[in-house]
């Protein structure tokens, strides 16, 4: 065996277990070293070889950006290196737009752009849901409708020269938006339990895939949750993008736009100027991480 250090990145991540892909496409099953488990699909690497398709991961390359969420206790790393997350919705089973806001958040926060995808399009109450969307284009946010199981050429474009991580609930089509970019693949899809009007999740580790030379797509488990934890108040308010005029106009310095008066983000809200559910969203947020 080598002791040469090879360039790989990471293209599956399953707890202990990391695929390394290195540049002649050949794919590792790699471990680090001792307990350090904190790679993320899309992570660039240097691996040593410990057998004929095996390695260790010796070092870490620096990270362009990193998406992840957090509860109170851990942390949670969705991918690394991506240029814009694709947060898939559908028309059914319904989405908790509570979620969306929290992907949205944690994107504004990693410096990593959103695409929202509503799929399932071909359902008849697509337009209420679009609807329900428009507030979210005003935000600047691209929303793009989608029948993944009929042509998923409208979802390419944004697609094209990025990498992409695919996040969502459960049950939203996911593996279905992969299956049709990538046939040859078939990522596992399984039918949406319409009792729990939820989905059952599918995908158990993060997979990354090349689509062309210029544009990877990286699939992540579905969630049913998004913890912010890894935030400060600074960090959070400056998130939410319609509050960024109103920023350092409030009469305290420390506002936390909750209960504060003369708060300049309330006064906003008050006037129209933002929606007063995202500031709900804002406000449980600020009491979530506080």
């Amino acid at each position: 065996m080598s002791n040469a250090l090879l360039n790989g990145l990471v293209v599956a991540s399953y707890g202990k277990r990391y695929g390394v892909e290195l540049e002649d496409g050949v794919e590792l099953s790699c471990v680090t070293r001792g307990k350090k488990t904190d790679l993320a699909c899309g992570d660039r690497v240097k691996v040593k070889l410990t057998g004929p398709s095996e390695g260790v991961v010796e070092q870490l390359e620096p990270r362009s950006s990193l998406l992840y969420r957090s509860n109170s206790f851990r942390s949670k790393m969705l991918a690394a290196n991506v240029s814009q997350a694709v947060i898939v919705l559908a028309t059914q089973p319904s989405f908790y737009e509570e979620l969306l806001n929290r992907c949205l958040v944690a994107c504004e926060a990693a410096g990593v752009k959103a695409v929202i995808v509503l799929n399932k399009c071909d359902l008849d109450n697509a337009e209420d849901v679009m609807s329900r969307l428009q507030d979210y284009v005003a935000l600047g946010y691209t929303i793009q409708p989608l029948s993944a199981r009929d042509d998923i050429a409208p979802l390419r474009q944004w697609l094209a020269g990025e990498t992409s991580v695919l996040v969502g609930q459960s049950g939203m089509g996911k593996s279905t938006i992969v299956n049709a970019l990538l046939p040859d693949k078939m990522v596992r899809t399984q039918e949406v339990s319409t009792v729990l009007d939820s989905g059952k999740h599918t995908t158990t580790a993060a997979h990354l895939y090349h689509l062309d030379a210029e544009s990877k797509l990286i699939d992540s488990p579905g969630l049913q949750e998004f913890g912010l934890h890894h935030l400060d108040g600074e960090q959070l308010e400056l998130a939410f993008v319609e509050f960024r005029p109103y920023l350092g106009k409030c009469r305290f310095n420390n506002c936390r736009h909750l209960k504060e008066p003369d708060c300049a983000i309330r006064a906003a809200a008050d006037a129209g100027a933002i929606l007063p559910r995202r500031l709900a969203y804002y406000q449980q947020l600020r009491q979530e991480i506080a």
